[in-house]
């Protein structure tokens, strides 16, 4: 992903604060570098070797994390020699916060032995990122769509120094973890009986610095896959070609594809005996949309009879109708109603008088050549008679693209898609993206691979929702809860 540089201006206000100039005759302290280092001594807001850097007025919160040892039956064989201290960037909802661990080193009596109590879990190794600034950067940016350069600018507004190379670093070590995850869920959609493919455009990578078309984008495609158990995956491609359908669905999928009128998955479709295609029948509805300033009244007659339809499927959801019965229903009371639609088109055709050219032609045609296509709802109750669920769907990506513009890379793109990938079908489960995030981050170091398939949001839901693991800046984390002895927390 790329966010554009340089947009503070755009935000900045006659009223913003102005960063405080020390006074000119007041002379500041240069460090050295150390002698056989190469490196440059660090100022002395700098707490540790991570790079975390704070002003005085972020608050700091102090947690004592005690070993077993101490808070056991035996803890009156131990003291106290000293203390080692990790700091920690974590984030609550629109604020940061520096989570200050202390550890104790101790000491069984009666040895020379030091122990040092090991540091709390974190999600990345070596890392100044609490699991709850991670989903956080990934929640704003994904879900709500803050390019990283505003969450930079709102971190730096808060007293702390990080660059935003280490958050852009910190975004794509994180949706990297959680890639298998998102194969696993990629698996069960191709499993569906009823799947729900379309394809939506994006810029991703660069063409080349030489020649014309010096710093143009390349064009890319997201290919998001809605299975039957209301799970949405984004895959991408470099084109929008039928070779990217047959590479995702020819050795997995099996049953019915609904889509859009693009003409690829139409012959996909043709070539598979395994297969069979469903289409839309809003896209259909669009083309006369198109027409109806120059044919009011004919094109009124028409969006009618589609009504008609989506009366009937209101119905079968009002009365809760499924499988053997809504078949029956459709069958009864839809199925005369599209034998007219089609007819009446054919109709309109057959009195002469339209041009090819005319939008009314093109509407009439496109229904009348998609006619077993848009008929197949009718037999299988399982297949909806449009792609609407799918359009809901991909709207983040439409949406951030406003925000964000494009991705500077084609691995940023299947970044983009991973994430989207488990935000939109969080959301299709009503679970809270970010409580999943801080949850699977921290779970899957710990999950056996063969299980993976239980951390996607559809079975979390199930098997991990009701008690979900917090991050530690949470109040419910085991190490903050005031009836534990072994963690107590200070404010600064």
């Amino acid at each position: 992903m790329f966010d554009l540089p340089g947009q503070d201006s755009l935000f900045a206000s006659d009223d913003a604060p102005v960063p405080a100039q020390p006074p000119k005759n007041e002379k500041r302290t240069v460090k050295a570098y150390q002698r056989g280092t190469g490196k440059k001594q660090r100022d002395d807001d700098c707490l540790n070797d991570t790079g975390l850097r704070f002003t005085a007025d972020v608050p700091v919160e102090v947690i004592e994390h005690l070993p077993p040892e101490l808070t056991g039956p035996e803890a009156d064989q131990y003291e106290v020699i000293g203390s080692k201290t990790t700091f920690r960037l974590a984030q609550r909802a629109s604020s940061y916060v520096v989570l200050k661990c202390e550890r104790p080193v101790f000491r069984r009596k009666g040895t020379e032995k030091p122990i040092t109590t090991p540091a709390p879990f974190n999600v990345l190794d070596n890392s100044l990122a609490d699991v709850s600034l991670l989903a956080g950067l990934l929640v704003d940016k994904f879900q709500f769509h803050l390019p990283l350069y505003r969450q930079h600018q709102r971190i730096q507004q808060a007293g702390i120094t990080v660059s935003r190379s280490t958050l852009t670093n910190l975004v794509k070590r994180a949706i990297d973890l959680l890639r298998p995850v998102v194969d696993a869920q990629t698996d069960n959609v191709l499993r569906s009986r009823v799947l729900a493919m379309d394809e939506t455009p994006i810029k991703a990578g660069h063409q080349g610095r030489a020649g014309p078309q010096k710093g143009k984008m390349k064009s890319g495609w997201f290919w998001p896959l809605y299975g039957d158990a209301d799970e949405v995956v984004f895959t991408y491609s470099n084109s929008r070609g039928r070779a990217h359908i047959e590479e995702v669905l020819s050795e997995s999928f099996s049953g019915t594809l609904i889509s859009d009128g693009y003409a690829a998955y139409a012959r996909y479709a043709a070539a598979q005996e395994s297969v069979t295609h469903a289409q839309c029948w809003v896209h259909g509805r669009r083309y006369f949309i198109e027409a109806q300033k120059d044919h009011p009244e004919t094109v009124t007659d028409a969006l009618q009879q589609i009504a008609k339809v989506y009366r009937n499927e209101e119905i079968i959801k009002t009365q809760g109708l499924t499988g053997e019965k809504k078949r029956q229903y459709r069958l009864d009371h839809s199925k005369p109603v599209v034998s007219d639609f089609f007819q009446w088109c054919r109709d309109q055709l057959a009195q002469g008088g339209l041009v090819p050219s005319d939008p009314l032609t093109k509407a009439l045609n496109y229904v009348l050549s998609r006619e077993a296509s848009l008929t197949v709802f009718l037999e299988n109750p399982d297949v909806q008679p449009d792609t609407n669920h799918l359009e809901r769907a991909l709207r983040p990506i439409p949406m951030g693209k406003k925000k964000w513009m494009f991705c500077w890379t084609e691995l940023g793109a299947e970044h983009l898609g991973i994430i989207q990938s488990l935000i939109s079908t969080c959301k299709l489960h009503d679970i809270t993206p970010y409580t999943y995030l801080v949850d699977v981050l921290q779970r899957i170091s710990q999950h056996p691979a063969l299980e993976v398939s239980d951390l996607t949001p559809r079975l979390w839901k199930t098997r991990f929702a009701e008690n979900p693991l917090r991050a530690l800046i949470d109040p419910c984390h085991p190490d903050r809860q005031n009836p534990q002895p072994e963690a107590t927390v200070h404010a600064h």
